[in-house]
């Protein structure tokens, strides 16, 4: 796994950008009150300011439910954005895909080679039940991805460092994945991306194809994000979204 470095990245931007040829990848921020909160109007209209802001036609989600469920996304799909699940691809071009976040785990999957993009929540649950292995899946039937091609960046998320679960939980995924407990848990705490990580090399990814910002939502001190778990009341989201340009 590679881990990214940051030292362009001034306080203050409203996203993080990586490019990968035609393809664009955006982890958002909570700088100047980013927030893309879907259910408020201010959220909405923050989603609908990408398109014109990143130079696409539409920008296109789910309703989150902490599943392992995938959807496709064609141009014309109507009320695609009332469809429940966890993971998104398409192979449009200009049009924006993405996942709301506020400590859970967003993916994002990148086929350069066919045009092909996805983007993945991934609560405790989704990483649980191996969404991000799902989605591989997806891809290679629904665009002929090679896994061995496939880029990954795994964003902002509350990490090891900062996320206890309880004893059950973590028996349940120590049996689940297998990993030796001195990777996977620092106590009771639980590292996610190992799960992903691990996930992602049995599906085929080749390690060096495999990114991470390495930022903690609820640590992060140079960097405001939105944290579920260090917030009070009423809390941000985080939009993380891929997009292919024309």
């Amino acid at each position: 796994m590679n881990y990214l470095h940051l030292n362009y990245f001034e306080k203050g931007n409203d996203f993080i950008k990586f490019q990968q040829g035609k393809i664009e990848i955006v982890f958002s921020t909570a700088e100047n009150n980013k927030n893309f909160n879907r259910n408020t109007e201010d959220g909405v209209r923050e989603l609908e300011s990408l398109i014109a802001k990143f130079h696409s036609e539409n920008v296109e989600y789910l309703k989150q439910i902490h599943s392992n469920k995938v959807y496709t996304y064609r141009k014309g799909d109507k009320d695609f954005k009332e469809n429940e699940g966890d993971a998104l691809i398409t192979n449009e071009e200009k049009t924006i895909i993405g996942v709301f976040t506020a400590d859970c785990v967003p993916i994002i999957l990148v086929d350069e080679e066919n045009k092909a993009i996805a983007a993945i929540h991934s609560g405790w649950k989704g990483t649980f039940l191996s969404i991000v292995s799902e989605t591989i899946l997806r891809m290679k039937e629904e665009y002929n991805s090679k896994v061995e091609k496939l880029v990954v960046y795994i964003g902002p998320h509350i990490r090891k460092c900062c996320y206890e679960v309880s004893e059950e939980l973590k028996e349940q995924f120590s049996e689940r994945f297998g990993i030796e407990d001195g990777k996977l848990f620092d106590g009771r705490n639980l590292s996610l991306e190992e799960c992903i990580n691990n996930d992602l090399i049995n599906s085929g990814v080749l390690e060096e194809n495999i990114n991470s910002l390495g930022i903690c939502t609820n640590c992060e001190k140079e960097i405001k994000l939105h944290s579920y778990r260090k917030s009070n009341g009423a809390y941000g989201r985080l939009f993380s979204f891929v997009y292919i340009k024309e």
